[in-house]
């Protein structure tokens, strides 16, 4: 796992060369991040982890957290430089940023995202797994890989952030409330059988976010956000992207900003937990046989020539 802290320390790798270069420093060393240098106390700004947050929805969902005078860790897997993108412009709105690398199908990394987060911003306030897996598969194809691939990072990584969550806010002198905020998504309204797998996982983590909402009470709040077709997926085209965008009740699905403000409201909402908030301009109203992205026109032309 690799760790950037915030100014003014420059980005620094866990896995550090026995010979650093100059301004890389061990994950050790990045601890002392610039607030440790200064004795007298002042106000903190609550912080956020937030997985899958260097591009995106989840750069945009970083973004909205900043707005609203949150610091936010920035989780990643691959993509450092847009992580390191993202965090730079969290502290260009007046946020702290660190980034984060973790693979969430390996739990020993799970575990040690979190940790180093708590390390780093010396506290967490809230976890928003956004990070997940969407391969296509179906019911006829599935197979243990598939579906294992989609159960680790969609649904256990989640699970184990929000467990590793309430440990800390029980345990925190005095204890306090956070907040946990899954990603899911409007298709469990509105069911297909396409992306089986993903599907299951999102199902999954619905029932295990309603469930952790009621054992971790008070401690804990535990929500869910469902978007629409937010972003173009895949190997969908530019003009089947904004068809499909269109075919809702609002004549629009969502945005990432759309995302990221009804997160900042369910983390603002004291009295909420335990709710699925679907944000997708009414897209879960309309039944469909297929994933919306399959039912636009240049695709069933371009089927109908098959």
């Amino acid at each position: 796992m690799k760790a950037h802290a915030s100014p003014p320390l420059s980005p620094a790798q866990s896995k550090a060369e026995a010979a650093p270069a100059p301004g890389n420093e061990s994950f050790a060393q990045a601890s002392a991040w610039d607030e440790t240098q200064h004795a007298e106390p002042r106000n903190i700004a609550p912080v956020a982890l937030v997985t899958g947050a260097g591009k995106r929805i989840g750069r945009a969902i970083a973004l909205g957290l900043a707005r609203a005078r949150w610091d936010v860790v920035v989780h990643y897997q691959h993509s450092l430089d847009d992580a390191q993108k993202t965090a730079d412009e969290v502290r260009a709105l007046g946020q702290r940023a660190w980034t984060l690398a973790a693979d969430l199908s390996v739990p020993a990394e799970v575990d040690g995202l979190f940790q180093q987060a708590l390390k780093h911003a010396q506290g967490l306030d809230a976890v928003i797994n956004n990070a997940s897996r969407f391969a296509w598969d179906g019911p006829r194809d599935v197979n243990a890989e598939g579906l294992l691939g989609h159960w680790m990072p969609n649904l256990v990584a989640p699970v184990l952030l929000t467990q590793a969550l309430f440990a800390h806010c029980s345990a925190a002198k005095p204890s306090k409330q956070g907040v946990v905020i899954n990603l899911l998504d409007q298709k469990l309204h509105n069911p297909n059988p396409d992306f089986f797998s993903y599907t299951l996982s999102k199902a999954a983590l619905w029932q295990a976010t309603d469930l952790m909402a009621r054992d971790f009470a008070p401690h804990l709040r535990v929500l869910a956000v469902s978007p629409g077709i937010t972003m173009l997926s895949g190997d969908q085209s530019e003009a089947g992207f904004a068809q499909a965008h269109q075919q809702t009740p609002l004549g629009r699905s969502s945005e990432p900003s759309d995302i990221a403000q009804a997160i900042v409201y369910l983390l603002q909402a004291r009295a909420i937990t335990g709710v699925n908030l679907l944000v997708d301009g009414g897209q879960h109203l309309q039944a469909s046989a297929r994933d919306v992205m399959f039912t636009t026109s240049d695709r069933l032309e371009s089927e109908s020539r098959l």
